[in-house]
């Protein structure tokens, strides 16, 4: 590789020898988005072992955290905001009620419902692990100038939003798309 180069340029080269029909003109995007969130994914990982927690664990407390007092939600709605079933979401909720993290509250207002809450010891926790994993997010990128950081951050928001069939079907990015583009 010369400095210039990175491992998609090789995987690039050798598909373009080998079977130069299977490429499309976002086929080197997909596998660079790919490279890049895996090695995310490393980082992320690496860094919540520290804590005891899944990747699947972290997102139920950021989600609940973001969410902002009383940082709860609905089974569903949580289960929605992760892309879980709602069967793995309630796995994780039975693990981060066990450890003290997440509580679940009737619901007054309806008998059949609950609330998944963090509890204090999960909004320390929450907070604790998000702030390690963006600080480590931001050190593996240590040393690219922000301007590149700022162009790539503006070409995938402008990506992402001109791709909504790429997005969740209920999410709200997706269901706002501009009419006529179909």
């Amino acid at each position: 590789m010369t400095a210039t180069s990175d491992p998609v340029d090789a995987w690039m080269r050798a598909w373009r020898a080998e079977l130069p029909e299977i490429l499309f003109a976002s086929s080197e995007l997909s596998k660079r988005i790919m490279f890049l969130s895996a090695a995310l994914d490393r980082v992320l990982r690496r860094e919540l072992t520290e804590f005891g927690l899944t990747p699947a664990e972290f997102d139920v407390l950021v989600t609940l955290r973001r969410a902002g007092e009383p940082y709860r939600m609905k089974p569903n709605q949580l289960a929605r905001s992760l892309m879980l079933s709602t069967g793995g979401t309630t796995n994780v909720t039975h693990r981060l009620v066990a450890r003290g993290a997440v509580a679940r509250e009737d619901d007054p207002a309806d008998a059949r419902s609950t609330w998944i809450r963090l509890t204090s010891d999960g909004i320390a926790l929450a907070e604790r692990a998000v702030l390690a994993v963006s600080a480590e997010h931001d050190a593996a990128f240590d040393g690219v100038p922000a301007e590149v950081i700022d162009a790539a951050t503006v070409a995938l928001r402008n990506l992402i939003t001109s791709t909504p069939g790429l997005l969740p079907r209920d999410s709200a990015a997706r269901n706002a798309r501009p009419q006529g583009r179909d």
